[in-house]
């Protein structure tokens, strides 16, 4: 399992995963799961990947060497609108099924994959898409400004109580650190280090890429704090009135 969030917000995306592959206990590995496709100055694009590696990597590789769509064989870097990069790897999905799924079933394997796609083409808006294994996709929202895949019930709490689509991109760096710190301390098949991406609005170019490891000084800080200010929270709540013995 793994964990990507990506944040759609009014200066740009923030996108955050982890890097863990797990086939049970004995082989954990790390593989990068951010692809980046990028022009500079005419786009700047961001895949990242959960589900089973072997699907998600043959995905990938079927978007680098060209996936069909309308008739032609295109990659991430010839498609002409967000859009179309998600119908694309809609299309790169479902080739792969095509291709593998019945192997797959034989050998009692589902056909597990999901992607988050981000960016911004030249002439378009920043778009951020959530593609299923079936090949179909939703789109982040102003009033829905966060899409995850994955093991993505511990990390979302702290989003859905602290996130806007105004929140700058600096608190979004921010919150999904926080939400990724919430899924490896819950979740043992997520794991260091991470990689996190920003695509500035209008930037077209990725304006910051970063592996995060267990000696980055700044996520060092942000597991301790954020630690600390949970228990100080907890420890102020006040006691039920309603237990036994409590007077006052």
């Amino acid at each position: 399992m793994t964990y990507c969030v990506g944040l759609h917000l009014r200066d740009g995306l923030v996108l955050l995963t982890d890097t863990r592959t797990n086939a049970g206990v004995d082989h954990i590995s790390t593989f990068g799961k951010m692809h980046v496709a990028e022009v500079p100055g005419e786009r700047a694009l961001a895949l990242l990947s959960a589900g089973n590696l072997a699907i998600t990597q043959a995905v990938v590789a079927r978007l680098q060497e060209g996936a069909w769509l309308d008739g032609a064989a295109r990659t991430l870097l010839d498609v002409d609108t967000m859009f179309h990069a998600a119908q694309l790897v809609g299309a790169a999905v479902r080739e792969v099924f095509s291709r593998d799924g019945q192997a797959l079933a034989n050998q009692g394997v589902g056909f597990d994959c999901s992607f988050l796609l981000g960016g911004q083409i030249a002439g378009g808006p920043v778009r951020l898409y959530l593609v299923y294994s079936a090949g179909n996709f939703i789109e982040a929202t102003e009033d829905t400004p966060f899409l995850q895949i994955g093991e993505v019930k511990y990390g979302k709490p702290m989003l859905d109580r602290a996130l806007s689509f105004d929140t700058p991109l600096s608190d979004g760096v921010k919150l999904v650190l926080v939400s990724m710190d919430s899924t490896l301390r819950s979740n043992l098949t997520v794991g260091m280090p991470i990689d996190l991406a920003l695509i500035g609005r209008d930037a077209l170019r990725v304006t910051l890429r970063r592996r995060i490891t267990e000696e980055d000084d700044y996520f060092r800080m942000i597991r301790e704090r954020w630690a600390a200010g949970l228990r100080e929270v907890y420890l102020q709540l006040p006691p039920p009135d309603w237990m036994p013995g409590r007077t006052g």
